[in-house]
């Protein structure tokens, strides 16, 4: 039972979010210190707000990096998905829209996945590939327009509620709701193993019987969906399609996730960790933001802990 008792402590340290939840937690109690302002309910609710379409991204990304890959174009992706949303909802019913602008996400990220399997090319090189065509698909499709007067039923999860006094957004429960699901899928399914193992090692996966060019094209399918439901949420959170949104969101996606603890080099990782990694983002802005510090310094300090935490990931592996 000593033993026992002796192991629970590191084992709990060295899980992938131990690190990154006590950088959430120590980032949270140096905040609280220098605003007032920070530990109230609005301003937590204001983070969570400002998350959830990075972190949604994120869940994506977190799915490709776990096969040893990498997406550079869900940021545009996200906005292609958008405007199409916004654009198809002017002149058709909502659900309509929202399932186009879903399917078309989908398809990119079906294509992604096609091209790294089947013309066997690098994800970094498909990947941002991918972003400039999209791109360049999305301001030709706006034609640089940004389409506003949205109908109701497409901004509905930007509406807010009430929790104990405290403007919750639908949108952010949708998110949290996504967290869960993956979590579930990549820890307790058969799916889920396969992908872990995929990114330990395509070859010994291979020949155990897991077929894994249609598992990466799989993951690219799913992560290119996920990306339509952060589309959603950013209609709904600006009211707008906007051809100029998700342009730094790819980076800031790899940079959640990074920070949640899952590896570069694929094969570990969870996706609550990759929630973490999100929360820490918003809440060192949140709270710089409060502390009246410029948002260049803001971009600095993101920056130096995306470097730190891929040396310490680069340490361990």
């Amino acid at each position: 039972m000593a033993a026992i008792e002796a192991t629970l402590p590191r084992r709990i340290l060295s899980t992938p979010t131990a690190g990154p939840l006590a950088a959430l937690l120590i980032a949270c109690v140096f905040f609280a210190f220098q605003s007032d302002r920070f530990l109230s309910g609005g301003n937590f609710s204001l983070i969570i707000q400002q998350v959830m379409v990075v972190g949604t991204l994120a869940i994506g990304q977190t799915l490709i990096i776990l096969t040893a890959g990498i997406d550079l174009s869900n940021g545009a992706i996200m906005a292609f998905g958008g405007i199409v949303m916004a654009k198809l909802a002017l002149d058709l019913p909502a659900p309509v829209a929202i399932a186009a602008g879903l399917a078309v996400c989908a398809g990119f990220g079906l294509v992604n996945g096609l091209l790294v399997t089947r013309v066997k090319l690098p994800p970094f090189i498909v990947t941002l590939g991918m972003l400039n065509v999209v791109f360049a698909l999305t301001h030709i499709y706006s034609k640089d327009q940004t389409v506003s007067g949205l109908p109701d039923a497409l901004t509905f999860l930007g509406q807010t509620f009430p929790i104990g006094g405290t403007r919750v957004t639908y949108g952010s429960l949708l998110t949290i709701l996504l967290f869960v699901v993956f979590a579930y899928l990549l820890g307790q399914t058969a799916w889920g193993k396969h992908v872990y193992a995929l990114g330990n090692s395509q070859e010994v996966a291979r020949l155990t019987g897991i077929r894994t060019h249609r598992l990466t094209i799989g993951v690219y399918t799913v992560a290119g969906l996920v990306y339509g439901i952060a589309a959603l949420l950013l209609v709904s959170r600006t009211g707008v399609g906007d051809p100029q949104a998700g342009q730094t969101d790819n980076l800031d996606s790899i940079t959640a996730v990074v920070l949640g603890g899952t590896s570069l080099f694929g094969g570990r990782g969870l996706v609550i960790g990759t929630l973490i990694g999100a929360l820490i983002v918003g809440v060192f802005r949140n709270g710089l933001q409060l502390m009246g510090v410029p948002s260049i310094y803001q971009t600095l300090i993101t920056g130096i802990l995306v470097i730190l935490a891929v040396a310490v990931d680069r340490r361990k592996k």
